[in-house]
C-alpha cells in the first residue's frame, strides 16, 4: 500500500450550511476530506467553496457525488424534502438534524426502504464547540452499526463519537434526555438569581457558591440511577420525600417574600406532594418518576 493510499481521506457530502453545518464542513475540510456541500440558500454554500468545498447545484446532485451523505438541516421535514428526488441506493445516510426518537425511527425505515444504510445523530455541542479542539463536544449515534464502524474515523473529526445502539431513535432520545436535564438545571439557576436580584448580593460572588453547590449535588444522578434500576425508591434514603415536600413551603414562601414568581417551582412541588399523598413519603425524590411515566404511544 502506498503512502498516498494511507493518507486518503473519505469524501463526503454535507446537506445544510447553516451555523452547525458550516462548522462541521470546516472541520472536515481542514482535516483533508473532500466535501461536497449543498444548501437551500446557495450563498451559504458558496462561502465554503473558498475553503475547498465543492458546491452542488441540487441536493440530488450532492447525494450522487459521494457514498457518505450527512444531513444537517432545519428539521426532519427538511430532510425529507431535500432528499425527495435523490437516489439513495447504496448510500450511507447520517442524519445530524435535530429531531425526536420517533422521527429518527421513521427516517431510518424511509432511508432503508430506498436502499440506504442509516445512522441518526444527536450533537451535544454548539457550532463554536465543533470548531474548537478539545471543547468536549460529542455526538450520539444510533442505527446501523456497520455504517458507524466503517465511518467512525470520519465522523470523529468534528467531535467525539458515542454509539448508543441499533435502535435509530436512541441518539435523539439520549440527546433530548440530557437537554431536558439541562433545562431543569437552567430553570433552577434562573430562579436562584431571581431570588437575590433585588438584594445587595453580588451575582458573581453568588455564582461561585451556586456552582459549587450544584457540583456537590451531582452524586444524586448516580444514586437516582441505582434506585431506578432496582425499582426501590426507598433505597439509601437520607432526606425522604415527605421531608423534602414539606420543605417546599419555605421555598415558595421565600419566593413570594422576594417578589419572585413561583411558576418554576410549583409544578415540581405539586408532583412531590401528590407522591406523598399516595403513600410514598418514605421514598427518595426519585419516586416522582412514577408520576411522569405514561404508557408509550404505539
Amino acid at each position: 500500500m502506498t503512502d498516498n493510499a494511507l493518507t486518503t481521506k473519505t469524501p463526503l457530502t454535507l446537506l445544510g450550511a447553516g451555523a452547525m453545518g458550516t462548522a462541521l464542513a470546516r472541520t472536515w475540510l481542514a482535516a483533508g476530506h473532500p466535501v461536497t456541500v449543498w444548501n437551500r440558500t446557495p450563498a451559504r454554500a458558496e462561502a465554503l467553496a473558498a475553503e475547498g468545498a465543492t458546491v452542488a447545484a441540487s441536493a440530488a446532485a450532492a447525494v450522487a457525488a459521494n457514498r457518505l451523505v450527512i444531513a444537517c438541516l432545519l428539521d426532519d421535514a427538511s430532510v425529507g424534502e431535500a432528499l425527495g428526488t435523490a437516489d439513495l441506493q447504496d448510500r450511507d445516510l447520517v442524519n445530524l438534524t435535530t429531531g425526536t426518537p420517533g422521527q429518527g425511527r421513521e427516517r431510518a425505515a424511509w432511508a432503508q426502504g430506498r436502499g440506504a444504510r442509516f445512522l441518526d445523530g444527536g450533537i451535544m455541542g454548539t457550532p463554536p464547540m465543533i470548531e474548537a479542539p478539545d471543547s468536549g463536544a460529542y455526538v450520539f449515534y444510533s442505527g446501523s452499526a456497520g455504517l458507524f464502524e466503517e465511518h467512525r474515523a470520519t465522523l470523529a473529526v468534528p467531535a467525539a463519537t458515542t454509539y448508543v445502539g441499533a435502535d435509530p431513535g436512541f441518539a435523539a432520545l439520549h440527546d433530548v434526555a440530557l437537554l431536558s436535564a439541562m433545562d431543569g438545571m437552567f430553570a433552577g439557576i434562573t430562579h436562584a438569581f431571581a431570588l437575590i436580584h433585588s438584594e445587595d448580593i453580588a451575582p458573581k460572588d453568588f455564582a461561585q457558591l451556586l456552582a459549587e453547590w450544584l457540583t456537590a449535588m451531582t452524586f444524586m444522578v448516580h444514586k437516582a440511577a441505582d434506585q431506578v434500576a432496582s425499582g426501590d425508591y426507598a433505597k439509601d434514603v437520607v432526606s425522604n420525600l415527605a421531608m423534602q415536600s414539606a420543605a417546599n413551603a419555605t421555598l415558595l414562601s421565600t419566593a413570594e417574600e422576594q417578589g419572585v414568581s413561583t411558576e418554576l417551582l410549583t409544578p415540581y412541588a405539586d408532583l412531590m406532594a401528590r407522591r406523598v399523598a399516595d403513600g410514598h413519603g418514605d421514598e427518595d425524590i426519585t419516586g416522582v418518576l412514577e408520576l411522569l411515566v405514561q404508557e408509550k404511544k404505539s
